[in-house]
């Protein structure tokens, strides 16, 4: 009788701890507003990152916009956009920085407005995934101008 009533409560806990870790699952996921997107291979890119891009190639309002996701320690290179972008925070920890000025700490909720032909990078923090909704503007005016890659001296010279 004992060993029945203890194999009932360790199952019972076992039971238990499962649908715990089933609602925590849950939540992380309903969390996620948007698909992380397809892996991209690209040399602009320190670090590994993921591009969900959402609307058409062939838009009327002269815009392109996608998810990006970069792992810890992930950031683009130094670049700038002739038309501007905007950048909306939706999760995690990252870094902004134009060129010349501060490293910029960003969370959820955050945003950026980049000036056309800003140079600038974006990234993730050290510790943290970070994801936003990059939005490329006036896109009749040019694609990305890519630069030289962000420094380990540079990225890490927001601790200093």
């Amino acid at each position: 009788m004992k060993i029945k009533f203890i194999t009932m409560l360790i199952m019972f806990l076992i039971i238990g701890c499962a649908a715990t870790q089933q609602n925590k699952l849950s939540e992380q996921v309903s969390d996620t507003i948007f698909p992380k997107g397809e892996k991209v291979e690209s040399p602009n890119f320190t670090g590994s990152i993921w591009l969900n891009m959402m609307g058409t190639n062939n838009s009327s309002i002269n815009t392109r916009y996608g998810l990006v996701t970069f792992e810890p320690k992930s950031r683009t290179y130094w670049h700038s956009h002739p038309g501007g972008q905007l950048l909306f925070i939706t999760s995690g920890q990252g870094y902004y920085q134009a060129k010349g000025q501060q490293i910029q700490l960003l969370k959820k909720g955050d945003y950026v407005e980049i000036l056309p032909n800003m140079i600038h990078w974006h990234g993730a923090t050290p510790d943290s995934e970070f994801s936003h909704i990059a939005v490329s503007l006036n896109i009749d005016e040019g694609n990305v101008i890519w630069l030289q890659p962000v420094t380990d001296e540079e990225y890490y010279s927001v601790t200093k």
